[in-house]
């Protein structure tokens, strides 16, 4: 806990410092970009009609790079853009904006850009380019930034390997009406181009071995609310274990949380897999498990598991 609050604290005192590099008069400018790009992103995402919402996003893609011309943009957090990622590394050497563009129920596109940060304040931005729609099999292989599988980043982590920075980005992708997506991507750097992806996701300790996969993904059912992320406590990617409501494992639109935990941690330059996270021995003991689906023999609990979409329903009704 006070690790915790000092690096709040921290991270407070340095976006203070930050913004001091933004000069008053641009700091108007930015802060008024800002209010144009709030109501053009609530378009994007509310006009109920498609027409409408491409519209309003051409109009967000010139107006947020505008707003990045300014001098020290890069400090500047546009915080109030509700759906827009908005990710700094941790060595603050880039961020990456993302948003996505709705174009019906069944299908969205993501947008992006990484911008990095310059000595004098000018702007230096990579786009990126959604090829999802595009790709059969997107786990497989390395991309450039314009072949990239998109997805809205919600955090960031950076780990080393023999000298090299190593980011580990955690993404959304709405994906269709009936099932969402989460996204785990490695990004690296080579002469100083963007790589996403890489065989950086191992499953040779699993109790059934496979392939290593260049990003890591999870499918599930629209309705339900399924965690990726990293814990810097335990120093390990949790990642929700999934089953299917209907006991049909090709059907992920029916894949719900169980109540267990899988995970990653990073081994020699990689995310090792962790089939069941809390079986492991943490240095304070046994983790207590929070009501798994599944029985010690694998079989499903019927009344568990409704019980389980249920409450998963009724948090999205709320949202």
């Amino acid at each position: 806990m006070k690790k915790s609050i000092f690096v709040l604290l921290l991270l407070s005192l340095v976006g203070s410092a930050q913004s001091q590099d933004i000069s008053p008069a641009d700091l108007k400018i930015l802060q008024k970009k800002e209010d144009s790009l709030k109501d053009l992103m609530a378009t994007i995402n509310l006009d109920s009609f498609t027409a409408g919402r491409m519209i309003a996003d051409s109009q967000f893609t010139r107006t947020l790079v505008r707003s990045l011309q300014v001098r020290n943009s890069f400090y500047f957090p546009f915080d109030s853009v509700r759906g827009m990622g908005n990710v700094y590394a941790p060595d603050s050497l880039f961020r990456i904006i993302t948003w996505q563009l709705p174009y019906d129920d069944y299908y969205c596109r993501q947008r992006g850009a990484i911008q990095f940060k310059t000595r004098d304040g000018s702007l230096r931005l990579m786009p990126l380019l959604d090829v999802s729609e595009f790709t059969e099999y997107p786990n497989d292989s390395a991309r450039k930034r314009n072949q990239w599988i998109g997805a809205v980043y919600y955090d960031i982590v950076k780990k080393e390997h023999k000298g090299k920075s190593y980011y580990t980005l955690f993404g959304f992708d709405a994906n269709s009406v009936n099932s969402s997506k989460k996204w785990i991507e490695v990004l690296h750097f080579e002469n100083n181009e963007p790589v996403f992806g890489g065989p950086f996701f191992t499953f040779e300790k699993d109790s059934i071995k496979k392939a290593p996969l260049h990003r890591f993904s999870i499918e599930y059912k629209k309705e339900a609310s399924a965690m990726i992320n990293y814990d810097p406590e335990l120093d390990i990617i949790l990642v929700d274990h999934l089953v299917s409501e209907s006991d049909d494992p090709d059907l992920p639109h029916t894949y719900v949380p169980d109540g267990d935990y899988e995970g990653f941690k990073w081994v020699n330059g990689r995310w090792q897999h962790i089939e069941k996270v809390f079986d492991q021995k943490l240095e304070d003991g046994e983790f207590p498990v929070p009501d798994p689906i599944l029985d010690e023999r694998g079989n499903v609990d019927q009344e568990k598991l409704k019980q389980r979409s249920q409450k998963n329903k009724a948090g999205r009704d709320q949202k």
